[in-house]
């Protein structure tokens, strides 16, 4: 059941560059645990969305079965959502996003529907580099059916059960990145200034953006030993680095060495202080490098956060499948069915 959002907002709200407000781009009241995670997810994804003026009707929203798969209906009212069956998002996606390339996709997913039931429609969506990002609500237990734990839960983890967890946890964002994922990002949902940020930067991106984002449940997994609770988080997150989204402007160009400080003047009047570091540091589109940091945060019991790993460069599935510039859903019947004589001339190019 969803409640409707009152209409009344403050008379002096600002309005984005389409004119439309900040409650444009909301959904209807949750109806989650007071205090759940996902809905700081679901806030930091209408302002994002807001920032960046995206129109709500050309955002397709898709999502599974948990709890996360319910935040959907918590954003963006205004445009188009399918809530599919357990862990079958991502196929449910594929099509939608093979039919119609003119859409920005979100879907929305938890670690049980992911790492669990889904894992292997996961794997080959990031694999196939899928236009859409793919943002996983993780609180390393079933939340919906009384807080089981679920497989990314950190060997030794208590939950509100008591019981350590006896079973080492899959690290989603190191999956992620070994399957092919042009963008790979992590996120605590308590950390609003950098998952804004991670979220411009995904939907930006073009190709498969995975977005891993702590998200504490504050029911059945939020014990002082739970190493997905709001307090584990604060205390053991290791953030990757600053990151800022900067939309795409006229190019500015500078040129300084090794280890000297740049002042930059940036579009919107303010001035950015860069300081080049040396050739030792790693790169974001660094695959091992990448692995090698996640793996040493978590053998010394911390998150990595920020944005992880970026490929602007890897084709995705539309250029890999060679797919016509025109979305399917508006070709005509005379482009879908060329007659004998095409597919007689396509059968001779095999030959």
């Amino acid at each position: 059941m969803s409640f409707i959002a009152p209409n009344f907002r403050h008379p002096e709200q600002g309005a984005n560059g389409l004119g439309l407000r900040r409650s444009d781009y909301e959904g209807a009241l949750s109806t989650l645990c007071a205090g759940c995670g996902h809905d700081s997810v679901s806030a930091a994804i209408v302002q994002a969305c807001f920032e960046m003026d995206v129109e709500p009707h050309r955002v397709g929203k898709f999502s599974g079965i948990g709890c996360s798969s319910k935040t959907p209906n918590y954003f963006l009212n205004h445009s188009h959502g399918f809530n599919s069956v357990h862990g079958r998002m991502p196929s449910v996606a594929t099509g939608a996003i093979l039919g119609n390339r003119d859409l920005l996709y979100i879907g929305i997913s938890g670690d049980g529907d992911t790492a669990s039931i889904g894992m292997g429609q996961f794997i080959h969506a990031a694999r196939r580099n899928l236009d859409m990002l793919y943002l996983v609500e993780n609180n390393g237990c079933y939340g919906l059916t009384k807080g089981q734990d679920s497989a990314t839960a950190d060997l030794g983890s208590v939950s509100k059960t008591g019981v350590a967890t006896e079973l080492y946890g899959l690290d989603l964002c190191a999956l992620a990145l070994q399957s092919g994922a042009s963008l790979v990002g992590r996120s605590f949902s308590g950390d609003k200034s950098q998952l804004v940020q991670l979220l411009k930067t995904a939907i930006a991106h073009r190709g498969f953006a995975f977005l891993d984002v702590i998200s504490p449940c504050v029911t059945f997994n939020n014990t002082p030993a739970s190493t997905k609770s709001y307090d584990y988080a604060r205390e053991h997150i290791d953030v990757a680095g600053a990151l800022d989204f900067v939309p795409h402007q006229s190019a500015i160009e500078i040129d300084y060495a090794e280890g000297e400080v740049q002042k930059v003047h940036l579009h919107d009047g303010s001035e950015l202080l860069l300081e080049k570091v040396g050739k030792d540091a790693g790169a974001l589109d660094d695959k091992t490098a990448a692995l090698a940091a996640m793996n040493r945060a978590q053998d010394a019991g911390r998150m990595l956060t920020g944005l992880l790993y970026l490929d602007t460069e890897l084709p995705d599935l539309h250029t890999v499948n060679r797919t016509v510039a025109t979305p399917l859903n508006q070709l005509g019947q005379d482009e879908l069915f060329p007659g004998l004589d095409a597919l007689e001339q396509i059968n001779a190019e095999q030959s």
